[in-house]
Formats: structure tokens, C-alpha cells, sequence
């Protein structure tokens, strides 16, 4: 077994294998494997498979016994995700384009995507795949980067305070956004104010670099938390050198119509997207805002925009059994969960279905949270409304309860809904979507 001397050789090694994995049931032959350790797992009991299933080295932090073969491709390290995290800001610092960071409370993926397909349409880019945003994903984005790349987007999760200062100190990011600062992560963050605490520790970042950073200026806190940022270029909806208002379609799409832009070709245009609900708005100032900054031609920021379809559960609207679903089941906190019932209050339709799922990570907070979510349900006249989680177990309220998906799913079908609109909304732990699969 080989001891690591040094990041640097390590990365010529990565230089002749550049695929990294760490699922061995993702293996592909030629990939390094990263033999990483968690709570329920140890990725060093399956160092030797890996070799056994085409890998060209695995990396391990604990002693191997295998065949002398076997164990000459292995590379022993004190701890194998400080070099996996060494190792991409190793690579990450052999380029010179812009790494463009993206974070915040709500919507932080769907304005990566966003981002994303804007200057894809323009450019060679890499970006975070999924949710591929935390202390494995990042590094393992940051070493998908090829070449070739002119841009790199990044997003970057959280849940407590230093974590979104960790990824800074790898990624090196020379631009940055912070979506929203809401009530996420209580559990973690332990409050909004830490909250923003730990997602500003971005624009702290940006601040000693000479960074750049695309600010809502919409928001009170972010243009506070933005202060000694070099560059800063605004955005918002009643602010900023881009601004932009919401409107809809007889579907329930939302349109945005330009009403501000330092580009004449895209003022007083209407954005016709495929994503549901006001509160998409921001997101798509955003995409577009980093579009111009990045001199993507207005024409194909259109285009992106219109042509970028919602998947894995957000903001998408589908048809299930003659009815129209709105389906935001991947993630939910208050912040984002007022929003949508809001949202799915003012929707033109007569019979409204509203489905919610727990807020997972409130800590002490979780009840009064849930509680204030259904006092903010009580104000509207839903023709049915369906709670599941445990989270509502202790709650007051007159409403459906159901403990799990599968109770409430099994009770939904047997029911003959027909022309109606449901919003269907819940932490990813509760698998809301669950509720309208097939079976």
C-alpha cells in the first residue's frame, strides 16, 4: 500500500483518472474511488471491491488487508475527504475563468439550474449536478470541471454556521450569490439571524477577495450583508439596474415582464416560463442578471429561460387524473412554505386541494412553525386541506391529518377528484410526491 506524499502527486494521478467516485455501485472502470466514512457507513470495507471492479486506485484512511496486487493500487491517507476537499482545490486552482458560488434558504437549485441554462447557451460550463451541494458534492463538482470550462457554477447547502466558509476556503469562488436568507435549518443554524449569519459567510468570502456578487436588492438584509463587496450588481423587482414583475398565464405559468435592463434588447419583454408561482421571480432576475453581467446575447437568455423545463419535484405542474398538481414536494421551510400556499391561494381556480408535509430541521422551533403554517391555512377558503407528518401531530387544527404519505396516499385514492388543483408541498424526507405515484 502506497502512503500519499503529497496533494500534488496525487493529482497527477488524478490527471490520468479524472473520474472520482464514491459508490462503488457507481463504479466505472478506470475511476478513482474515494473510500469515504459516515456515521452508517465505511467506505474503506469496500476499497478492495472497487480495485476488484476496475478501479485504478482506491483511497483509503484505514489499513487494507488484500493481495499485495490489490494493495498496490491503494493509496493511504490520513483522512480521506480532507484529500478528497485538498484535491479539488488543488484542480480548482489550476483555472482562471469565474466560479460563480450560489446559495440561500429557498430556490438556491432552481437558480443554479437557471443560471445554469442561460450561459450554457453561450458558453462551456460545468455546474452542480442535482443537489450535489455539500461538503462530498461540492469537491466532487469542483473536480468535474474539465479544461475546456468557461464558467463554473457552484451551489453550495448549509445547515449550520463555518459550513458555507469551508466550501469557500476550496472552491475559491470569484462571484457569488445568496438567494434569500429564511427559516431553514433552525436546528442547525439555531436562527433566522444565523441563518443569515452562515450564508453571509459567501459575501464575507467575496469581500476579502475583491469578489463579485449579484444582490436582490429587494431585500433590506442582503444589501447590508453585501456592504464592502467590490463589485455589486443588483437585481429585484421594485430595485436594482434589473428589475422585473410577475404575472401569470391562464395555466398558472409564471411570466415575468421586464421592466428595467442595462440591455435595450430585453426591456419591456415578457419571460414566458414553465415554472409555477411569484416566488420564482427572484430566481429568474437572477439567471438573467449573471446572463448579462457574463455578455450572453439578450436573444438566448430568452430562450434559455422559456426553454428550461422544472424537474425532481420543483415548481413543476403536471396533470394527474384530470386534475391539475402543482408538485414542490423537494424541499420546504416556513420561508418557502408561506410563500407557496400564498401563491397557491391567489390561483384563479375554484377547487383548491392543498397537500402539505412536514418541515424537517426546526428543532425546538418545529411546532410553533407548524402551528404558524396552519393558522396562515385558516385564512384561506380551501376546499380540502391534508396535513402528514408528525410534525402536525400536536398541532390545533380541523384539517385532514395523516401520519405518514403512504396513509395519506392510500386515502387519497380512493377518492374521485376531478378538474381540481392541488399544491402538493413537504421537506424532501416526507416524499410528498409519493402521493400521486403510480401503485
Amino acid at each position: 500500500m502506497k502512503q500519499l506524499d503529497s496533494i500534488t502527486s496525487l493529482y497527477e494521478i488524478f490527471k490520468l483518472h479524472p473520474q472520482v467516485q464514491t459508490d462503488t455501485r457507481k463504479l466505472q472502470k478506470g475511476d478513482l474511488y474515494f473510500a469515504l466514512k459516515g456515521p452508517n457507513f465505511n467506505g474503506n470495507e469496500f476499497a478492495v471491491k472497487a480495485i476488484e471492479q476496475g478501479a485504478a486506485f482506491s483511497i483509503v484512511d484505514e489499513p487494507i488487508i488484500a493481495s499485495a496486487a490489490v494493495l498496490d493500487r491503494m493509496i493511504l491517507v490520513k483522512d480521506v475527504l480532507t484529500t478528497l476537499q485538498a484535491l479539488a482545490k488543488h484542480h480548482r486552482q489550476q483555472f482562471t475563468i469565474p466560479f460563480i458560488a450560489i446559495t440561500g434558504s429557498n430556490g438556491k437549485t432552481t437558480t443554479k439550474e437557471l443560471v445554469a441554462a442561460v450561459l450554457s447557451s453561450h458558453y462551456t460550463i460545468y455546474t452542480t449536478q442535482g443537489n450535489l451541494n455539500n461538503h462530498i458534492g461540492v469537491p466532487l463538482t469542483l473536480l468535474s470541471v474539465k479544461k475546456e470550462a468557461q464558467f463554473a457554477i457552484i451551489e453550495m447547502g448549509a445547515n449550520h454556521l463555518h459550513e458555507i466558509k469551508s466550501y469557500c476556503s476550496y472552491t475559491l469562488p470569484t462571484h457569488g450569490l445568496i438567494n434569500n436568507c429564511g427559516k431553514a435549518h433552525l436546528e442547525g443554524f439555531g436562527s433566522e439571524e444565523g441563518v443569515k449569519k452562515g450564508k453571509g459567510e459567501l459575501f464575507d468570502y467575496l469581500k476579502q477577495q475583491q469578489g463579485t456578487a449579484f444582490v436582490n436588492s429587494d431585500y433590506d438584509y442582503l444589501n447590508s450583508m453585501s456592504k464592502g463587496i467590490q463589485n455589486i450588481i443588483t437585481y429585484g423587482t421594485n430595485t436594482g439596474s434589473l428589475q422585473g414583475k410577475a404575472s401569470s398565464n391562464q395555466g398558472g405559468l409564471l411570466q415575468v415582464n421586464i421592466t428595467k435592463a442595462p440591455d435595450t434588447e430585453l426591456a419591456n419583454k415578457t419571460i414566458k416560463t414553465n415554472l409555477v408561482g411569484a416566488y420564482n421571480i427572484p430566481n429568474v432576475l437572477a439567471a438573467i442578471s449573471i446572463g448579462l453581467y457574463c455578455k450572453v446575447p439578450a436573444a438566448k437568455i430568452i430562450a434559455a429561460i422559456e426553454n428550461y423545463t422544472p424537474t425532481n419535484s420543483r415548481s413543476q405542474l403536471i396533470n394527474w387524473k384530470n386534475n391539475q398538481v402543482i408538485l414542490d414536494a423537494y424541499n420546504a421551510n416556513p420561508s418557502s412554505m408561506k410563500v407557496a400556499i400564498e401563491n397557491f391561494a391567489a390561483l384563479a381556480s375554484p377547487s383548491k386541494i392543498l397537500c402539505i408535509g412536514g418541515m424537517r430541521e426546526m428543532g425546538n422551533s418545529s411546532q410553533a412553525e407548524h402551528q404558524q403554517i396552519i393558522n396562515l391555512i385558516n385564512a384561506y377558503p380551501f376546499e380540502k386541506v391534508i396535513l402528514v407528518g408528525n410534525e402536525f401531530e400536536n398541532c390545533t387544527h380541523n384539517y385532514t391529518y395523516f401520519e405518514n404519505v403512504a396513509a395519506a396516499k392510500d386515502w387519497l385514492d380512493t377518492q374521485d377528484y376531478k378538474d381540481h388543483c392541488f399544491l402538493i408541498k413537504g421537506s424532501r424526507g416526507i416524499q410528498m410526491e409519493n402521493l400521486i405515484a403510480a401503485g
